[in-house]
């Protein structure tokens, strides 16, 4: 059908000529009311970005001298996080003389690694930049 007729017949019935999809040729059009179908797309897009979901990265910083206990409970809190689909920065901090000591701070990168187990995939190696040693996870298959 050629555009004038298509344009004629939207005309006759009080209506608008929407172009669904331009890629082909001919271009496919549909005649609808132009305010009832731009309404229920804008309200498709909105129900389609509130169900995505993003995920968020948080972030955990710890000190070379944390505790067995205080780590375990750190660890907690990140398998909540990785649970809900979020990734996770690990950050230790260096003080003062402990930057003499960079191995213990990758000793302490691979044993939470390693206490983390399969739940998790490393996503960004334990690096050392400055003061801070920083890695990330995320979770696993």
């Amino acid at each position: 059908m050629s555009i004038n007729e298509a344009l004629k017949i939207a005309g006759d019935k009080n209506l608008d000529l929407i172009e669904v999809s331009s890629n082909v040729n001919p271009p496919i059009v549909k005649i609808n009311d132009w305010g009832k179908y731009n309404y229920q797309r804008i309200k498709q897009l909105k129900k389609n970005r509130k169900n995505s979901k993003d995920t968020e990265l948080k972030q955990m910083r710890l000190g070379l001298k944390i505790g067995d206990h205080d780590l375990q409970i750190k660890l907690n809190k990140v398998l909540k996080f990785i649970e809900n689909n979020h990734k996770v920065k690990f950050i230790i901090i260096y003080k003062g003389r402990e930057q003499a000591h960079k191995e213990i701070g990758f000793k302490l990168a691979e044993k939470i690694i390693e206490m983390l187990g399969e739940k998790i995939i490393v996503d960004q190696k334990p690096t050392l930049a400055g003061r801070q040693l920083s890695f990330a996870i995320r979770k696993g298959n």
